[in-house]
């Protein structure tokens, strides 16, 4: 690349924000890496030089507390006794928190408290909906307790490219304006699908950047196989931060490896000035690691990228569930009317961003659709989304749709149109209760079984010695996850090939 480009009128060196050790794992590994094979790999990295390292969030409270036996409070606690200098990030759902619904308010504010005492410099905030109303307690308290808040877009189409009556550059433009209203310090690009075309990389931030005054970051899962590129014209554009992996957990369903972009950046002005002789050391250290987690890896699918989602753009997390639905009620064969379903689905319900929770309402509400006929069965969080529960849609719930499956729904069937907050009612004593004869249940531990009422409070049961702690591994075996994999290809290629 030629050094006499612009590079979108920023040419200084690239930031990057790590995130081996929690979307990496969590992409390739089900989030199952314990903290003690993370110590010595985080010490490294924090002489790098990373814009943060992300560490927490996402899946890892559920998936430390559930499967592996560890209090998800203790992990950057423990890193941060081993890496003083780099900030420490964390993947936060909005109002949503690390669960799969809304919290009240008073849970919102003290996880946020109790998240920046554990730790925690940079919350990467989304809602599936792009909905900012979602945003404001939890902002509120990062801002109060002078942490830093990334305003993040869930990057979602409708057509193969960026563009349509939806999701087109005006309305990405309008939610980063939002986020510079709330203050935002930092405004992220989240592609959760790995959907993000490198000259839509180029023309989004590009737009972003003259736009916008704060930092712009692109984050892009590696599924499509599209995130390399995307991240090298994002560069171009002129993007501020971008995430990668150390190679030994990037690529497939995780994330663009971080040192052959080092490479290809060199000698331009957005080199990224770090040590790649460091970074080799650190993957040779994941490698040593990384066997005793092969059997949540799918070591024997050839390609390492999903060319289906090219075309059908239905998130590789989500057709798993799809599948695992469709086997439970014996009716794999229906995969494809399913597929059909949830792009119907999803216009019907407001065109929501597929990603946590909404990708899971809108996949399940359709394998209901195709099995039992037209909304006969309707979910609870089918009817939250169509009432407004979540909050507000990128497009209008159909009416009719809404009269229908609202009928005698708690709330009532006119839509609600105000923060989707301000209907719950507090929490926090009740999660307090729940683990109120355990003396040793510090503020720590409440919180845990705010979050998961069930699985939450049964952790904090076990942690103390009030229940017999389970085997802290899920019991997988190499030839189940091969036979499951096997069934999700089949389905993914049905999918391709019906396209």
């Amino acid at each position: 690349m030629s050094q006499e480009m612009d590079w979108g009128g920023n040419p200084t060196p690239l930031k990057v924000e790590d995130i081996t050790l929690r979307d990496g794992t969590q992409s390739l590994f089900a989030t199952r890496m314990r903290t003690e094979d993370m110590i010595e790999v985080a010490e490294m990295m924090d002489e790098a030089g990373f814009w943060a390292m992300e560490v927490w969030g996402g899946a890892t409270f559920d998936a430390m507390s559930r499967f592996l036996g560890e209090d998800p409070w203790e992990r950057p606690r423990t890193l941060r006794k081993y890496a003083k200098k780099t900030p420490f990030a964390m993947l936060l759902r909005g109002q949503n928190l690390v669960g799969y619904r809304n919290y009240a308010d008073d849970v919102a504010r003290e996880f946020v408290d109790l998240s920046c005492e554990a730790g925690i410099n940079v919350f990467r905030t989304f809602d599936a909906l792009n909905d900012y109303r979602n945003f404001e307690t939890v902002v509120e308290r990062i801002k109060a307790n002078d942490q830093h808040f990334q305003g993040t877009i869930c990057y979602s189409l409708t057509e193969r490219t960026m563009g349509g009556d939806v999701f087109d550059l005006n309305y990405y433009l309008a939610k980063a304006a939002e986020l510079e209203d709330m203050a935002a310090d930092s405004i992220c690009v989240k592609d959760m699908a790995g959907l993000i075309a490198p000259y839509d990389a180029y023309t989004l931030v590009r737009a972003l950047k003259e736009k916008c005054s704060v930092p712009i970051h692109l984050h892009s899962h590696y599924t499509s196989g599209m995130a390399s590129m995307s991240m090298l014209k994002a560069a171009e554009a002129g993007v501020d931060i971008i995430d990668c992996c150390l190679a030994p957990f990037a690529l497939r369903t995780s994330h663009p490896a971080l040192e052959p972009i080092m490479v290809a950046l060199e000698g331009t002005p957005r080199d990224l000035g770090m040590d790649l002789k460091l970074m080799l050391e650190i993957g040779e250290k994941l490698e040593e690691i990384a066997p005793k987690y092969r059997d949540y890896w799918m070591p024997h699918k050839m390609s390492p990228i999903d060319t289906g989602v090219l075309v059908h753009q239905v998130p590789g997390g989500m057709i798993s569930n799809l599948v695992s639905q469709l086997k439970e009620a014996n009716a794999l064969d229906r995969i494809n009317e399913v597929y059909d379903e949830v792009a119907v689905a999803r216009d019907e319900l407001g065109t929501p961003p597929l990603v946590t929770p909404t990708s899971q309402i809108v996949g399940v509400q359709a394998v209901l659709n195709v099995l039992f006929g037209k909304y006969k069965m309707v979910t609870n969080e089918t009817k939250g989304l169509a009432y407004g529960l979540y909050g507000k849609t990128p497009t209008k719930v159909d009416p009719e749709l809404r009269e229908k499956i609202l009928k005698g729904f708690k709330y009532g069937k006119e839509p609600f149109d105000a923060r989707p907050a301000d209907i719950l009612e507090p929490e926090m004593d009740d999660a307090k209760a729940r683990v109120a004869d355990i003396p040793e249940a510090d503020k720590f531990d409440v919180m845990t079984a705010a979050i998961y009422d069930q699985t939450g409070t049964e952790f904090v049961n076990i942690k103390y010695g009030k229940k017999e702690r389970p085997a802290a591994m899920d019991g997988k075996t190499l030839e189940d996850i091969k036979a499951e994999d096997e069934a999700l290809a089949e389905c993914k290629k049905q999918l391709a090939d019906k396209k």
